[in-house]
């Protein structure tokens, strides 16, 4: 067994290399426009389809997640403010799955939508469990039965602010701008994934893979690319040493430039505290930054606050009921995050005992 599982591990990367360079070669012959390898077109022609008028386009609310207790309870809040913001007025949401990449049932099966996934086989994410995620996202478009024409691809640590419209309708995917996604910044590694046949680097999409919305067929194309890229990057030491942490996110990003799919980018479709201050006609809250005051209100991030907010803190366990409101003077965007996670806390059944 153990020289099989060797055997693996050394064939399933360069498989991966084979298949992304046998499909840029796809892309770049293809001279009179970008197809599918079935040579059907790869792109919904949203912008020439008109809105159904009977119905709103729904989007299905898709978050992968591990089994950890991090991940767990983030599942349980993120869950929560989407039953309660899903049937208000502009709100566009349909279903809702947490996509479990452990590859068996955990105890939270029968209190959210849950479809399971296998994960990568051992030691090919290398410690990297973010490489999960477009894996988890090829197997649930493949074997899921799915209502909806669209998918958000959301994260565990999102809360619905306001009731989210589909903002993809009628148009390109609509995707979050992140400042740190600098494909111009690292050409030279870009260019291994992108070639110059495909065009400037600059069709490549400032973004990541979540929040994403996005029509499902177009998705259907993406992921493949997006799951073997992302894999063959963190294989090779100048991709993974130069993109870090966020490897993954330019994965996506370089594969629908690969699919010819840009999206519209969407500075409202999320807030990150504690660096934007207002919720008001915001959608989602990011919370993955620590939230660090004085007792005075005034921001002392890189040092402990007097008052502080960080998920990190709660690895191990969910964070308690009833965390104490922020000193005045905080921003009304840390202000409502507290309060809706209090909120959240106080009405999931058994929250101290997940």
């Amino acid at each position: 067994m153990g020289k099989v599982s060797t055997l693996l591990l050394f064939l399933l990367p360069f498989c991966f290399f084979l298949f992304t360079y046998n499909l840029l070669n796809l892309i770049i012959h293809n001279r009179s426009g970008v197809i599918n390898l079935d040579a059907s077109p790869l792109l919904d022609p949203l912008p020439h389809r008109k809105a159904k008028t009977s119905s709103p386009l729904l989007f299905h609310v898709a978050v992968t997640a591990s089994d950890s207790l991090y991940n767990k309870w983030q599942c349980r809040i993120m869950y929560y403010w989407y039953k309660q913001k899903k049937a208000l007025p502009r709100s566009d949401m349909g279903g809702f799955t947490r996509i479990l990449h452990s590859g068996t049932t955990d105890n939270l099966m029968d209190e959210i939508p849950t479809f399971v996934v296998d994960p990568l086989s051992p030691g090919l994410d290398q410690g990297y469990v973010v490489l999960n995620r477009p894996w988890a996202f090829v197997q649930w478009l493949e074997r899921a039965t799915i209502k909806e024409d669209y998918v958000l691809m959301a994260e565990p640590d999102h809360i619905f602010v306001n009731p989210l419209p589909n903002l993809a309708v009628g148009g390109s995917p609509a995707a979050f701008p992140f400042f740190y996604i600098t494909p111009q910044k690292f050409k030279n590694i870009v260019r291994k994934y992108y070639p110059v046949e495909m065009g400037p680097v600059t069709n490549i999409d400032p973004i990541g893979s979540s929040p994403v919305i996005i029509s499902k067929k177009s998705l259907e194309k993406i992921t493949p690319t997006w799951m073997n890229i992302s894999l063959t990057m963190k294989h090779d030491p100048d991709t993974d040493k130069a993109f870090g942490w966020v490897l993954e996110m330019y994965g996506y990003a370089i594969a629908s430039a690969l699919h010819g799919v840009r999206h519209m980018l969407r500075r409202d479709l999320m807030l990150q505290p504690p660096w934007d201050l207002s919720t008001k006609a915001m959608f989602i809250i990011h919370y993955t930054y620590a939230c660090d005051y004085n007792m005075k209100g005034e921001l002392t991030y890189g040092k402990i606050g007097e008052w502080r907010f960080d998920k990190r803190l709660y690895l191990r366990g969910p964070p308690p009921r009833n965390i104490s409101m922020p000193p005045p003077g905080v921003p009304e965007s840390v202000v409502t995050l507290v309060k809706m996670l209090n909120e959240a806390t106080s009405n999931i059944p058994n929250w101290d005992t997940l």
